[in-house]
């Protein structure tokens, strides 16, 4: 029955063996990347704040304020535009100078204005 190979047990244990070393090297070998994937974030985290570089997130959201306070802007010359031209002072001067009295008093500013600046028909 022995035929010099050791046997059907001495072979099993060897193919355990080998699968339990080759378990714990690849257990070895994903703590090494772990551990290099750390320290590799970390220089790069050094690098950035050196080069003062930002965060996409950052830039995402400065660029999100600068957008909306173009478009404020830009609806805010519309309503500018409309009201000197409702007052009739389009050319730079207030509507009471260019009607010649002096002693008109200026309206109130209504601060929630009824008129929608982007349409031009709510503005008359």
């Amino acid at each position: 029955m022995n035929d010099g190979m050791g046997g059907p047990n001495k072979r099993g244990r060897f193919f355990d063996d080998l699968a339990g070393m080759a378990g714990g090297a690849f257990s070895v070998m994903a703590g090494a990347r772990a551990e290099i994937e750390a320290a590799v974030k970390a220089q790069v985290e050094i690098v950035a704040q050196k080069l003062e570089l930002v965060r996409r997130e950052d830039l995402d959201a400065a660029l999100e304020v600068a957008r909306r306070a173009r478009e404020e802007a830009s609806a805010l010359s519309l309503r500018v535009a409309a009201l000197e031209a409702k007052l009739g002072g389009g050319e730079g001067q207030p509507a009471s100078k260019a009607e010649g009295s002096s002693s008109v008093e200026p309206e109130a500013v209504d601060p929630n204005p009824k008129e929608d600046p982007t349409d031009p028909a709510s503005l008359s």
